[in-house]
């Protein structure tokens, strides 16, 4: 079922029902960016703002001419290579904002949309957040569905172990994203410490 053909109750359970896996896979799975001390009866639990519609946009992506090569620094101090893909533009509040659409640029068929906002650092994980669009997934009629009740936490937010791109300083908001992802409520592992 595309995204765009469900009834309101039916996309907040969706929310809902995909948080849910995630906290379970947090919690339970072996593979859980967790360490094992944080997993199981002392699993913290993840935050989201409540699901709101007024965060989900249908928009055009307008398509750069020339797909640069953008080189984004890592937490880890490495560096990782995208092609800056095309630019999304919302209407929120009365205010308009812009935010760029990357590939990476080794094959994958999906667009990374990183953004930081004014929740961030606070609210939010603040080295910001992140959104992946699916072509089969995300589009309705050459539209993408940009639903930022998605918007997830890099896993260097729950583990310093993890490497994870930074978000590029063309997709640093103004504006207050209030949906989606907050903050880890537990302290994020530091593989360094015993």
């Amino acid at each position: 079922m595309s995204d765009d053909t469900r009834t309101p109750d039916e996309w907040t359970e969706r929310i809902e029902q995909t948080r849910a896996e995630k906290e379970a896979y947090f919690q339970d799975s072996p593979r859980s960016p967790l360490p094992p001390a944080q997993r199981g009866e002392s699993f913290p639990g993840l935050a989201f703002y409540e699901p709101d519609p007024d965060y989900r946009f249908l928009v055009p992506l307008a398509e750069h001419e020339t797909k640069a090569e953008v080189t984004v620094e890592t937490t880890a101090d490495g560096e990782q290579s995208y092609l800056r893909w095309g630019e999304f533009t919302f209407e929120r509040d009365g205010e308009t904002f812009s935010l760029q659409a990357y590939r990476p640029s080794r094959g994958a068929d999906r667009l990374w949309v990183p953004f930081r906002d004014g929740t961030s650092g606070t609210e939010t994980y603040g080295a910001g957040r992140y959104l992946d669009l699916e072509d089969d997934s995300h589009r309705v009629d050459g539209e993408w569905v940009v639903d930022f009740n998605m918007a997830y936490n890099p896993t260097c937010a729950y583990n310093h172990a993890y490497e994870c791109p930074l978000i590029p300083p063309a997709n640093w908001l103004e504006v207050r994203i209030e949906a989606g992802e907050k903050a880890f409520p537990g302290e994020p592992a530091d593989p360094h410490e015993h």
